[in-house]
Order: structure tokens, then C-alpha cells, then sequence
């Protein structure tokens, strides 16, 4: 499911990808300028081509970025996409295709001698672009039906009167002129008709699949990942989602004054960038500390894009009743057993009981550790409650990557490790313990280097002799290794035992092209710089601990609006069956579409 979610954000990410503006006009001048010499040169291989062929290039060119100009600075002033870089890229693709065209008419005119050849050609090209234009100003702008429809027919007329021009300087009697204007007339009422009923079937595909336009899907999603606004797409998965109660685990070091806090939502932090739950571990951290004071991490609860929050106001809800609880939390256990660590060889299980009630996480490290079954949830709560536990915060590390993961298959070894680790826990004496705190952001480390904008964050929990840290990372899983290294480094500065946890936010997702739509922690982060953030907050942590109690309590928070798993699987493989469609649908209705074309061109 979760890797099923990545890619199909990544495909459509990687769509609207662009050079610099820079780049953007030196290509679109080499092609205007270049296709005007070359497909003259073909026909006219004189002196006189080659100078009518850079006049004509030119006189494209102008008449492009003119109306390139007017569609960024005039009809889609307000449009959160087309900027006059994307107005210019979409020139471009549209010049290559009107291009394909022309170089097969020159070639044609110049084999039979029949100059008419260039100007169909070069006509079909023109109605070719305009479906094009048509379909993705559709798709892609949020305006108003009327600037999409001006903004699409812009370019093209002003790009055809030079060559209307140039036809006539070569000989072309005005009545055939007459003819090119009746048919570029017939030819936007058949482009927009033949867009028109490509985009209606595609629409109702997205219509069967999940109840919405697909046009209407992609369009919010090209406006978060160009412009970062979230609201559209939010409101489409509110539409999509279901009414769900969602619990939390908290735990509260340290009363009055809070020393840390540890929340573990059973919310997943997805699907990507700032929409839905993406944002909320960084979003509960820095609300809870500001709210409480000392240093809060979110690790990753054991549910997986089932449970994505729809939109900023169901976070909201969550982050206000976690508030309201921590606020009550009074009372505190003061006594802690040993950390202790389990392993069967495939997984590993990691528990320290606080009175009576438990933390316990699990990872596959060095495998791969994806988003674990919440049948695992389950079955660890009961077996903690026949144990005499009246609270068990579980936690996915999330600390490993390296290819696919099974975690259907890994289940019975999950569950292995899980009862070994909460047995032997439960048998060791506890003691008071004391707890120390340290957080930052590492400002040389991005987003899209993967780190969240929750940053690092250690807690240590000493209890006797024993010093065990969790570190708390805000990125989504971890390369493979990294976390053997961590653990290996706390050696030196005094920790014994610990686990390494990543949030799994998807604030890092979906904004660079790899294999997984983003960069797990440690893959494009200097890993050693890492490293030494977390042995310097582990010290600074060390250098704080004082003797605190720890209060914990599972809050239901209701009425929380999800994107559920059906409406999670079907909005997976619509991209795909949207692909089929297109070129189930493409045939017939550009088909069609293209012979009336050439029937009208038999006129010109």
C-alpha cells in the first residue's frame, strides 16, 4: 500500500518539472529560429531560404513570446501554475509537435514539387497544438473556462500569421488565404470539440474510480506541488474520506515542569508534502513544546496510508485533544525497568516498562521496515494487558530501507519478538530514573535531503547504571546500516542501550525524482555531520537528566476524518487506468477528429 502510494505521487510529480526560465527561452528561440531556416532550406535550398527561412524564424519567435507574455501577464495573471517560464515551456513542447509537421510537408513539397504539401502540413500542425492546448490548459489552470480558452488559442493564431505571410510572399493567390482563414475557423471548433470529449472520458474514469474528476484530481495536485496551496487537494480527499476514531499514546516526563514528552499517534503521516498528516509530527512537536516547554518527538505508530489524515483541520483536531490531555496528565510512575533489546534474527523488539505501563518498538533493521500491520497493534495490546499492563505506547522504528518489504511475511517473527521482549522486561527490577532532553534542526540538511522540518531529537532515560537513549529523527525510514552506526557511535559517549526511530513524515516526499519520491535519512545527508548532531544532543541530554516521573495515558480522539483504504487503493491505480483510457480513447476521438482535418485541408 505504501509503496503503491509513493510512486503513484512521484509519477504524477515528475510531470511538471522545468530548466530556468533561462533555458526555457533559449530553447524556444533555437527551435522557432531553427525550424523556420530548416523547413524553408528544404523547399527554397538557396541564399533566399536560408534568409527568408531566419525571417520567417524570427518573425515566430516575436509572435510567440508576445503572446506568451499576454497569457502569463494578462489571462493567467492569477493562475497559481502558468507563470510566464510554464506559459514559454508549454510553447515549446507545442513548436516540437508543430514542427514534426512542418519538416514532413517541406520534405513532401520539395519531393513533389508541390509547395501546398508545407502549407497542409503545416495547418494539420496547427490544429494538433491547439488539442494540446485546449487539454492541458484545461487540466492544469484554475481559471475561468473563458482565459483557459483564450489562453490556448493565443499563441497558436499569432504564430500562424507569419507563416499566412510568408505564403502569400511565395506566391499563394488571396483566395486560397481565404480558405486558410475558414479553416483555421473550423479547425478550433473541431480541436476544442475533440479535447473536450477526450478530457469528458477521462473524467469519468475518476468519476467510477473514486466519485471525482480525474482532471479535477490532477489539477489540485499539480497546485500543491507547484505552488504549495493544499487547500484544493484537501478538499477533494475530505470528499474522499472517511469518519474514523483515532487513538494516541502519550507520555509525559517531568510534573508540573515538563522535561519531554513522547506522542505516538496511530495517525500515518502522509500521503505527501503539506497535505493531510504529512506535516503533523513536526506540527504536534513544536505545538506541544510550545504549549508545555521541553522537548517533544513524535515517533511512528504501526498504521500505514489507511490512516492519513485528510486535510490541516482534522491535524488540528488531533493536536488540539493531545494538548488537552497532556494538560490533565498529573500523577506520575517513578520507577522504570531496564531497556531491553530482543532479536530473533529477522526482527527486533525494544521495551522499557514504566510502572505499569509499557514502550515497546519494533524494526527489521538492517531489512527493510516499511509500515507494519495493524494487526501487530492488536495483538501486542492484548498480550500487554493479560501481562498486567495498563498502557502500552507501540512504536515502528522505521529505521531501514534497502528495496522492497514484506511485512505481511515478517509478522510471525514481529510477534516472536514482541512477547520475548515484554516477558523479560516485566521480570527485571525496576528503579527511579532520571531523564534528559535535547533537540534541533540541522540547517545544512533539507527537505529535500530528507530531514523534516521536526528535526532530531534525544531523550535519555537513565535508570541504575544504565543509560538508554531514543532518538527521534523527522524523515521518512532510513538507509540501511545508518542506524547499526548510530547505535555504535552512542557507545562513546556513555549510552549502553537505545533504538533509533524515524517519524515517517511525508513532508520530504513527493519533491525529487528517485526511485522512492524522496531521500531517506542518511542518503543524500553527509552521514557522518549526522552522526555527530546526534552524539552532541545525546551529551547535551546526558548533561540535563534529572530525576522525573512519567505519566502516561491513550486518548481516542473522534470524528477524525481519514482517507481509508479503499479510497487509498483507488486513488493508487487510477493513474494508471486514467493511462488506459487516454490510449484506449485517443485513437477514436484524435482519430476522428484528424480526418475531418485533412477533408477540410483538400479545400485549401
Amino acid at each position: 500500500m505504501k509503496q503503491s502510494m509513493d510512486v503513484a505521487v512521484e509519477r504524477y510529480s515528475s510531470l511538471f518539472r522545468l530548466p530556468s526560465a533561462r533555458k526555457v527561452a533559449l530553447l524556444l528561440s533555437l527551435l522557432c529560429v531553427g525550424g523556420g531556416v530548416f523547413s524553408t532550406i528544404i523547399l527554397f535550398p538557396t541564399f533566399w531560404g536560408i534568409e527568408n527561412g531566419l525571417l520567417l524564424g524570427l518573425d515566430i519567435l516575436v509572435a510567440s513570446l508576445l503572446a506568451d507574455y499576454i497569457i502569463s501577464a494578462l489571462l493567467l495573471k492569477k493562475d497559481a501554475v502558468f507563470d510566464l517560464r510554464r506559459t514559454m515551456a508549454l510553447s515549446i513542447f507545442c513548436w516540437g509537435v508543430w514542427l514534426f509537421f512542418l519538416f514532413i510537408g517541406a520534405f513532401v513539397g520539395a519531393a513533389t514539387s508541390n509547395l501546398k504539401w508545407w502549407m497542409r502540413l503545416g495547418l494539420l500542425g496547427f490544429s494538433a497544438i491547439l488539442i494540446l492546448r485546449f487539454i492541458v490548459f484545461n487540466a492544469v489552470s484554475s481559471t475561468n473556462r473563458k482565459r483557459q480558452f483564450a489562453a490556448s488559442l493565443l499563441q497558436p493564431l499569432l504564430s500562424v500569421v507569419p507563416f499566412l505571410v510568408f505564403w502569400t510572399r511565395i506566391g499563394y493567390p488571396v483566395a486560397v488565404t481565404v480558405n486558410v482563414l475558414a479553416f483555421l475557423f473550423s479547425s478550433v471548433i473541431i480541436s476544442f470539440a475533440a479535447s473536450y470529449s477526450f478530457l469528458f472520458l477521462l473524467n469519468q474514469m475518476g468519476k467510477q474510480a473514486v466519485g471525482l474528476q480525474s482532471i479535477t484530481l490532477f489539477r489540485a495536485f499539480m497546485l500543491n506541488w507547484v505552488s504549495n496551496l493544499n487547500a484544493p487537494f484537501e478538499e477533494l480527499l475530505e470528499k474522499l474520506g472517511e469518519v474514523r476514531e483515532v487513538e494516541v499514546s502519550l507520555m509525559k516526563f517531568g510534573y508540573p515542569n515538563t522535561k519531554a514528552v513522547m506522542v505516538v499517534p496511530s495517525v500515518h503521516p502522509g500521503p505527501f508534502k503539506n497535505i493531510g498528516s504529512s506535516l503533523l509530527p513536526a506540527m504536534l512537536k513544536a505545538d506541544v513544546e510550545k504549549e508545555f516547554g521541553g522537548v517533544a518527538c513524535v515517533p511512528h505508530g504501526l498504521f500505514g496510508h489507511e490512516y492519513d489524515l485528510a486535510s490541516q483541520l482534522q491535524n488540528k483536531k488531533v493536536i488540539a485533544d493531545v494538548v488537552a490531555c497532556l494538560r490533565s496528565l498529573g500523577g506520575q510512575d517513578r520507577s522504570v525497568s531496564p531497556f531491553v533489546t530482543v532479536s530473533n534474527g529477522l526482527a527486533t523488539a525494544c521495551c522499557q516498562v514504566f510502572g505499569k505501563s509499557a514502550f515497546i518498538s519494533f524494526t527489521l533493521a538492517p531489512k527493510t521496515i516499511e509500515d507494519l500491520p495493524g494487526e501487530l497493534d492488536r495483538f501486542v495490546r492484548v498480550e500487554a494487558e493479560e501481562r498486567g499492563l495498563g498502557f502500552c505506547a507501540i512504536v515502528n522504528a522505521h529505521n531501514s530501507i534497502d528495496g522492497t518489504a514484506e511485512m505481511q511475511e515478517s509478522l510471525g517473527s514481529l510477534k516472536d519478538v514482541a512477547i520475548r521482549c515484554l516477558d523479560r522486561a516485566l521480570l527485571l527490577r525496576q528503579s527511579s530514573f532520571e531523564v534528559g532532553a535535547a533537540s534541533m534542526l540541522p540547517r545544512e540538511f533539507s527537505i529535500e535531503d530528507g530531514m523534516g522540518s521536526g528535526g532530531i531529537t534525544v531523550i535519555v532515560v537513565k535508570s541504575g547504571q544504565q543509560k538508554a537513549a531514543y532518538v527521534v529523527i523527522d524523515g521518512n525510514n532510513m538507509v540501511s546500516g545508518l542506524r547499526e552506526r548510530i547505535l555504535s557511535s552512542l557507545r562513546s559517549v556513555g549510552i549502553d542501550e537505545g533504538e533509533i526511530f524515524t517519524t515517517d513524515t511525508h513532508e520530504v516526499n513527493a519533491l525529487i525524482l528517485t526511485g522512492h519520491g524522496y531521500h531517506p535519512v542518511g542518503e543524500a545527508m553527509e552521514n557522518e555531520k549526522l552522526i555527530s548532531y546526534v552524539e552532541d544532543l545525546t551529551r547535551s541530554a546526558l548533561a540535563n537528566l534529572e530525576e522525573v516521573g512519567v505519566s502516561c495515558r491513550s486518548i481516542k480522539v473522534p470524528n477524525v476524518k481519514v482517507v481509508g483504504a479503499k479510497q487509498i487503493e483507488a486513488l493508487c491505480v487510477l493513474i494508471d487506468k486514467v493511462i488506459q483510457r487516454a490510449k484506449r480513447a485517443a485513437i477514436p476521438v484524435f482519430g476522428v477528429s484528424g480526418l475531418l482535418l485533412m477533408l477540410l485541408l483538400l479545400f485549401v
